[in-house]
């Protein structure tokens, strides 16, 4: 068992607060100061640097926190281990998701996830593409799912589910155009795009670009870091246009707030994939997740 003055440590490292740390295992702030304190003493190193309300790791800290994060690492392969040689299915699994397959995918398959596996502890971070690959990259998750076409040499990919990027407006009374619209008359319209980094945005301007067209010279009028908050937007705003997932508009178009805006010569594919460190097997939580997330989409 890891010494737990090392988990408040982690704690205080990861929110540079010890107010949150001591939210966040459930104890008070003067215990979580009493134990950096101890950890300080034993070191003989000051761990967090002061300054008025604000905190930062030393060198020391940094150093003691990369070993920290290793220790546990380690207390988790270790323990995943022994209860494989009970035969048991337990343990605890970190997931990642990119926006659109953790707010519409990947929730429908939790539930029987935890039907059969009880005894493993699920957790789903629900960020861009980039940022799933960097908490990856950072030993923070276990397995990654996302969409978009950058990729990283450190983390091995795998196929998973067939996407498709659309334009959408606001449902009209006449309903949507007969015919694709032109592409320059669709750029023409204010767009509502999602933001940097996401697998969304990426797959678009892949796309832009194969037809000589330049993102930043678009009248964009608003990044979304999800598109719940694109969806609402366009409802609001009569003139605007967005680009989402199929996948996201099911409710949307079935209520005919919503409509779909087929465009020529714009065809947006996508391949939403699974991700984990290259080289380095699955634990067994995460193959799994893995294997069920194949069955279920076949």
């Amino acid at each position: 068992m890891p010494d737990f003055r090392l988990q408040v440590f982690q704690a205080v490292a990861r929110h540079l607060s010890f107010t949150k740390a001591a939210r966040d295992l459930y104890i008070s702030q003067p215990a979580v100061t009493k134990h950096v304190r101890e950890l300080e003493s034993a070191y003989q190193q000051r761990l967090f640097e002061r300054r008025g309300n604000r905190i930062s790791l030393t060198a020391a800290g940094a150093l003691l926190l990369a070993h920290a994060d290793d220790i546990a690492a380690r207390h988790e392969q270790l323990a995943e281990q022994l209860r494989g040689l009970r035969g048991e299915a337990a343990g605890r699994l970190r997931l990642g998701a990119s926006t659109t397959l953790a707010q519409y995918e990947l929730p429908a398959l939790l539930p029987g996830f935890q039907a059969r596996y009880p005894q493993i502890e699920l957790t789903l971070l629900n960020a861009n593409s980039e940022q799933i690959a960097g908490a990856l990259l950072a030993g923070q998750l276990d397995l990654g799912f996302v969409e978009g076409r950058a990729k990283s040499r450190d983390l091995h990919y795998e196929p998973l589910l067939a996407d498709e990027l659309v334009a959408v407006r606001r449902a009209t009374t006449a309903g949507p155009p007969p015919a694709p619209l032109p592409l320059a008359e669709a750029l023409a319209h204010p767009l509502v795009l999602r933001e940097r980094g996401s697998g969304t945005l990426e797959v678009l301007e892949f796309a832009l670009r194969e037809q000589k067209i330049r993102l930043a010279d678009l009248r964009v009028a608003f990044y979304f870091d999800n598109t719940e908050a694109i969806k609402t937007y366009l409802e609001a705003a009569p003139e605007a246009l967005g680009f989402v997932s199929r996948r996201a508009l099911t409710r949307e178009l079935a209520a005919g707030r919503l409509e779909l805006v087929p465009i020529a010569g714009l065809h947006l594919p996508r391949q939403f994939e699974a991700l984990w460190l290259q080289g380095q097997p699955l634990s067994r939580p995460a193959e799994l997740f893995w294997r069920y997330a194949r069955q279920q989409y076949g």
